[in-house]
This record gives structure tokens, sequence and C-alpha cells, in this order.
């Protein structure tokens, strides 16, 4: 499984996501609009002090130690180290689950970008 820090920088990615297509998804008042939004009506919740780079990167950083820690122990096992199969068995499936985890929200986040690129001006 994923571990809370994971998790909760997958939510963050996620809501940042969310964020933009509600910013997107803004009418524009008026006829004759060349494509300047205008104020909101009600704030958008500032993002965190951390910017969404630096959260995907921590996320990805976060991917690559569950990822390094499974190899290890893997290794381990195989030269016949005091390392239960079972631990090297659920460190495999968290690297898994850790690395489909981040797949789906490279896809969402592309989906993204590409719904914002086809949009009309």
């Amino acid at each position: 499984m994923i571990d809370s820090s994971h998790t909760i920088a997958m939510r963050s990615i996620l809501d940042q996501i969310r964020q933009f297509e509600q910013k997107a998804q803004v009418k524009l008042d008026g006829p004759g609009s060349i494509g300047i939004r205008p104020a909101l009506q009600t704030p958008v919740p500032e993002a965190p002090s951390t910017g969404f780079g630096s959260l995907l990167k921590n996320a990805v950083d976060s991917v690559n130690t569950v990822q390094t820690n499974a190899k290890k122990l893997s290794d381990a096992y195989e030269r016949g180290g005091d390392v239960p199969l079972t631990d090297v068995v659920l460190a495999m499936q968290r690297s898994s689950v850790a690395f489909e985890a981040t797949l789906q929200v490279r896809n969402q986040v592309m989906k993204a970008y590409e719904d914002i690129r086809n949009m009309p001006i």
C-alpha cells in the first residue's frame, strides 16, 4: 500500500488539477468578449506554499524511494540474507501500486492539458 505521505501528495496534486479545471470552466461575461477572464466572484483558495512542480517532484521521489527499497529487499533475499519473503512481496506490491498511482496521475494531468489546449479561444 501507499503510505500516508504519498496519499497526501497525490490528493494535493488532484486538488490542484481540479482547481485548474474549475478556473478553465469559468464563463466569460458579455458579448464580444476577447478571451480575458473577468475577476472571479468567489476567491479561489490559495495553493500551498509549495508549488505544483515541487509537489510533483516530491511524489515522484517518494515513488522512487519505495521502488529502490523494494529492489534492495529483493536483492538481499536473492543473496540469501535474513529477509522474509513476505516482506519482499509486500515491498514489491507497494512499489507496483505507487508506480500505478503515479502513472494514473500523469494520465489525468495529460488529459487536463489536452482539454485546455483544445479549448476554443
